[in-house]
């Protein structure tokens, strides 16, 4: 396909020649089909997205409308596509207005932007969300003809994607004729993909682009050692900085915010030249992130000599920031998945026909197993991810308020609108109808209070919103972000300046003069002062590290079953250093190892205790679940459960008595009483109701002039959680709490799978000592404690005494360790199994409950 001359023109003059998925997506686009686009970084995604329309708007001339909307996960990528637009705009002398639409953008802009569109809008799925819910929209979307989807693999299964799923289903209905082009790099699941972009009924057509180079990827080890346990990855930062010296530009990715501040201030520690490096995170404040964004941006081009060589970044800088010259990435701690590896190796060099370096960095000996594993994952392209779950009821809910914000509308005509959404394709009539349900009156068991009746139905059958109040609170609670409260950190008092934000919960344990580390500084705190965190610079002793709930990857089932594979083969360990290969070796003369599809469960005594050690390789979530019934069923036999820790690869658990028929407690029954009777009485249901709450409506974050506290948010949810499950326990939220319980934070369906994939395969190895494979999560357990030099200390003692164990040179330590103040009270509630009177189990509970040492003796969980 040939492009016009002024196009042909403006490639030519850049030296550059389109590529043929670019004309392709352009030919499909202007056939009228919507287009999956998935190319590698570097491919010219973004602009095989626009030309499109900047072919449209060049031949037409058409301006002063809303014609291409683009929606970005991050608001900077959407900054960073607005500036790189630009240039072709302003070079082709289009006369095109391309602006951006966030939650940062000024009021005064969005006001002009709503009396005077520009012809590229850019903006993310909550600012998309807020545009419709306003009774202008369809006014404003009506003359919309095209929509371009970026980064569409990070939205499509999650909350998000939900979100802009419902989004684009109404834009079908103002904007009939606008077409869709979703972009991504990595997809592992194609036809889910083009579902999204498009519709159930017509899912886009998928275009993709050759591979291009593959990356050059490698591991690096600490100089020292290969660590036993731990997740940071500290000990390799002497060789991470040395990398860092021998190139122009890298990015050094990690897994938690957390570790990004501990990574941070080790290396600056052993920096002597004083190499200028950056923390960018996204708990810092923004105007810090843009400063690191522009500074890497001026970086790349060469300009001056006290460049940013530097800058450790977590997911903040997974997405297409288009930095062109940064030489390698590399990746501290193992990757958790294929795709993920992937995407972060993408921001290397940025150029198709170049290979981009990138080195991992393990941070303990089972993460080298990982890494090898992640680097033959790549090289065989096995994308990996979950496959999208149904949308989510919660969202929704917000949804349907918002819609009505927006304009009346009729049950039957909303129903079919939303089905259009893929996430919602399936979606029961009896769910549609108990969300609009809970929507219009909050349900059988809150309709009698008014807070609650948000819709009315006129005479007509007419669905409407109950005001402008009502809608403008609905705005104001917009989103599915639901993070814990954060407070401002400021330094220099009232007046100062804002370094970014931590959690509530982590503020409110501190106490004057406490030090901690954040935005790359050890900081004294003074005070809080409403919800402001006021500190100075330095403070006394070791600092803590703020950390952030939800901020850990789950280990993908794909990458995880070529881990297993890999494990049990021993032609596979040469690629492995030889201090791991020592250590499997010494393994399989010690003990057993796992085959692909078993489940090894080791048995030894130590410490005065009996020591359970499963290795189901399964991620932490699905391993935090199977500790909690497992303990049910070891209190149940006597084996008098006494705590467990889990990790991604393994699962620990220690007992008074020995525990017996090992196979029968890995039974997959254990998903149905056990697991009913725990998720009944756990806190982890209160908090997923609380986060479905939010985003449903019920409880609501923000008022206007002020903002609700979590504990004003627990209290409330709390309550209403109570009042639901005692008079409507199959209420509409209630249905979406077990549904999204199950599938994330307790990752029961994966759990379900490996129960049934392990029967009969279940290798059990009872012990005398500990085994060199346990030897990891024997010491996890000991670092969760780590606080200080002394600490650290007794763990690497620990380290040395479980070693000479493991090897035969010593025997078994018999000494006891002491539970944590407080412990035994706490696993007496977790161990128990509930009984109700209404089921006759008081007489089973008390039992179950005398099988616990009242001294509660044993290691912290």
């Amino acid at each position: 396909m040939l492009l016009p001359p002024r196009f042909a023109s403006w490639f030519a003059g850049r030296g550059w020649r389109p590529r043929p998925h670019q004309l392709s997506v352009l030919e499909t686009a202007q056939s009228g089909a919507d287009v999956l686009l998935v190319a590698p970084t570097g491919g010219g995604k973004t602009l095989a997205g626009f030309l499109p329309s900047l072919v449209e708007l060049a031949e037409t001339g058409e301006r002063g409308r809303l014609h291409t909307l683009y929606v970005s996960p991050l608001k900077a990528l959407a900054t960073d596509i607005a500036r790189n637009l630009l240039d072709p705009v302003g070079e082709m002398a289009l006369g095109l207005r391309v602006e951006t639409r966030t939650g940062d953008t000024p009021a005064d802009r969005r006001a002009r932007q709503r009396a005077h569109p520009p012809e590229i809008l850019l903006t993310t799925p909550e600012s998309l969300l807020l545009l419709l819910s306003r009774p202008d929209a369809a006014e404003a979307f009506a003359g919309l003809s095209r929509i371009v989807i970026d980064e569409v693999h990070a939205l499509a299964g999650i909350k998000r994607g939900d979100q802009l799923s419902l989004c684009l289903a109404r834009l079908r209905l103002l904007a009939p004729e606008a077409r869709r082009i979703g972009l991504s790099a990595t997809v592992a699941w194609p036809d889910s993909l083009r579902a999204f972009v498009g519709t159930p009924e017509q899912p886009a057509t998928l275009i993709e682009a050759p591979r291009g180079t593959p990356p050059a990827l490698s591991m690096m080890l600490p100089e020292a050692h290969v660590p036993w346990s731990g997740r940071m990855g500290l000990a390799g930062a002497s060789v991470i900085l040395r990398r860092i010296e021998q190139a122009d530009t890298t990015i050094v990715f990690v897994n938690t915010r957390a570790q990004s501040e501990l990574l941070f201030a080790a290396l600056w520690r052993i920096n002597e030249n004083t190499l200028p490096i950056a923390l960018h995170h996204g708990s810092l404040d923004i105007e810090q992130r843009r400063r690191v964004e522009a500074a890497m941006a001026r970086g790349t081009r060469g300009e001056g000599r006290d460049r940013l060589r530097a800058v450790i970044a977590t997911s903040s800088l997974d997405l297409g920031i288009d930095w062109g010259g940064v030489d390698q990435v590399i990746q501290v701690g193992a990757p958790k998945g294929v795709s993920r590896l992937l995407q972060r190796i993408g921001r290397a060099n940025h150029r198709m026909d170049e290979a981009s370096n990138a080195v991992l960095v393990p941070a303990n000996r089972f993460e080298v197993l990982e890494c090898q594993a992640a680097i033959a994952g790549v090289e065989a392209m096995e994308l990996d991810g979950e496959h999208p779950r149904p949308g989510g009821l919660d969202v929704l809910a917000q949804h349907i308020l918002l819609m009505a914000a927006s304009a009346p509308f009729t049950a039957d005509a909303l129903f079919d609108e939303v089905r259009l959404a893929a996430p919602y394709a399936a979606l029961s009539r009896r769910d549609f109808d108990d969300t609009l349900g809970f929507v219009e009156d909050g349900g059988y068991a809150l309709h009698a209070y008014e807070r609650y009746r948000k819709l009315f139905r006129d005479s007509a059958g007419l669905i409407q919103i109950r005001g402008e109040r009502v809608a403008r609170q609905a705005r104001m609670n917009a989103g599915t972000i639901v993070e814990a409260p954060v407070l401002k950190v400021r330094m220099g008092g009232p007046r100062g300046f804002t370094l970014g934000e931590i959690e509530e919960s982590f503020a409110n344990a501190l106490r004057p003069g406490d030090a901690f580390l954040f935005a790359g500084r050890k900081l004294c705190f003074q005070r809080l002062r409403e919800t402001v965190v006021e500190v100075s610079e330095g403070g006394p002793g070791d600092p803590v590290v703020p950390t952030y709930a939800g901020s850990k990857y789950p280990l993908t089932s794909g990458l995880a079953a070529r881990v297993r594979r890999m494990l049990h083969d021993p032609s596979a360990w040469s690629a492995y250093p030889e201090p791991v290969r020592e250590w499997l070796e010494l393994q399989r003369e010690r003990s057993l190892l796992p085959g692909p599809d078993d489940l090894l469960v080791e048995v030894f005594p130590r410490h005065g205790r009996f020591f359970l050690v499963a290795y189901c390789f399964e991620g932490r979530n699905a391993h935090q679940t199977l500790g909690m019934l497992l303990t049910r069923r070891l209190s149940r036999d006597g084996a008098a459960p006494l705590g467990f820790v889990a990790t991604d690869y393994a699962l620990a658990l220690w007992c008074a008595n020995p525990p017996g028929d090992i196979p029968l407690l890995f039974a997959p029954d254990m998903l149905g009483d056990d697991l009913e009777d725990w998720m009944a009485e756990s806190s982890m249901l209160r908090r997923t109701f609380r986060n479905v709450a939010v985003i449903a409506g019920l409880i609501e974050r923000q008022h206007p002039g002020q903002t609700g506290t979590r504990r004003q948010v627990t209290i409330n949810s709390d309550l209403i959680y109570d009042v639901l499950r005692r008079h409507q326990p199959d209420h509409v939220l209630l249905r979406a709490t077990r549904a999204e319980a199950s599938g994330g934070l307790t990752d029961v369906d994966r759990l379900a799978d490996m129960l049934v994939r392990v029967q009969d395969h279940i290798r059990v190895a009872r012990l005398s000592r500990v085994s060199p494979l346990a030897i990891p999560v024997m010491l996890d357990i000991g670092r969760e404690f780590v606080r200080n030099e002394a600490d650290e200390d007794a763990l690497l003692a620990e380290t040395e005494a479980l070693l000479a164990e493991a090897k035969g040179e010593a025997e078994p330590s018999t000494e006891e360790l002491v539970l944590a103040p407080g412990h035994a009270q706490e696993l007496r509630r977790l161990t128990r199994t509930p009984g109700g009177r209404e089921r006759g189990r008081d007489r089973a509970r008390e039992r179950r409950r005398r099988t616990i040492p009242g001294g509660g003796r044993g290691l912290p969980a």
